[in-house]
């Protein structure tokens, strides 16, 4: 409550309905549990983790979706650069074109993580103060905007629409792409799809552009360990790149920008490799995840194969 108090009087809101809106929320435990770090040593798999999302059902749905909304998908590549793949890939990945936004009350899930994030967590102090963050932006947004706090709901994370954006997602990147004076990520397709342009425009995403090359790593010369150091952030020209061991072909030796090795697990067998580039690292702004970066990405180029009028 002295939170809810403090909330109101920054944000210049009625104390008695913030006080209201989080007195009504409700613990959740199943949000705690979610929320808790896997245990150490659980394997990654790119593998399994494509095979979630580059199957039938999703890409059927994204040709669909592709179809339905071609206009608007065109209009935003034309006007942030972004390719329409790239869209159709993440609201096929985060929601399945709107089939699974969620069943959790948002109020009660941005609660329960901004009093009671799990301890366990390596980062629970920093998390505890994002997911506070979000709450109260989630219920400035709320009152701004109509919304009902009580009813609206989303992920275990708090996360809404069809696009799965975070409450400051929302009030920062959401856009009324459909021109109708209200911004609806739960039911306007085109809001949805210039709201994820939109998105990555403002984490630098760069027309034209690849996001990744194929890489194969030249065996024991590898450096392998300096060339992994800097994660996925690009860090070596192509020089640089190729002198510790990373060889690239074709238009891959004429890109201009910085490279970074990804590498992705395959449980007991090898890694693969990709060479990011700053847009892959882009991608990865959505969701701080390299497997989760290529999925989105693997799924567009799919959809787009199929279509008709390719």
């Amino acid at each position: 409550m002295a939170f809810a108090t403090d909330l109101a009087q920054r944000r210049d809101l009625d104390p008695g309905w913030v006080r209201q809106q989080i007195g009504q929320a409700q613990h959740l435990p199943q949000v705690v549990r979610l929320m808790s770090p896997a245990p150490s040593g659980t394997p990654k798999n790119w593998a399994a983790y494509r095979a979630r999302f580059i199957e039938p059902t999703r890409i059927e749905a994204g040709r669909r979706f592709w179809q339905d909304n071609r206009a608007a998908l065109e209009r935003a590549e034309a006007e942030f650069g972004v390719p329409a793949s790239l869209i159709v890939g993440v609201i096929g990945v985060e929601t399945l074109y709107g089939r699974h936004t969620g069943t959790f009350r948002v109020i009660d899930s941005l609660t329960t993580l901004a009093f009671d994030f799990p301890s366990s967590h390596p980062r629970a102090q920093a998390r505890t103060e994002f997911f506070r963050a979000e709450l109260e932006q989630f219920l400035s947004l709320a009152h701004r905007t109509g919304m009902d706090p009580q009813t609206t709901r989303g992920s275990y994370a708090g996360a809404m629409g069809w696009p799965q954006f975070m409450p400051s997602s929302w009030a920062k990147y959401a856009i009324d792409f459909d021109r109708d004076d209200r911004i609806d990520l739960f039911n306007s397709t085109s809001d949805v799809i210039g709201s994820v342009a939109n998105y990555f425009k403002a984490f630098g995403w760069l027309p034209g552009v690849p996001t990744h090359y194929p890489v194969r790593l030249a065996g024991e010369t590898t450096d392998l360990d300096t060339l992994l150091a800097p994660d996925i952030l690009p860090s070596f020209s192509v020089p640089s790149f190729t002198a510790k061991g990373a060889v690239l072909e074709g238009e891959a030796l004429e890109h201009t920008g910085k490279l970074a090795l990804v590498e992705l697990q395959n449980g007991a067998n090898p890694p693969s490799y990709v060479a990011g580039t700053d847009n892959f690292y882009a991608v990865t702004r959505y969701n701080w995840s390299s497997y989760y970066a290529l999925a989105v990405i693997e799924l567009g180029e799919t959809v787009e194969a199929g279509l008709p009028w390719r």
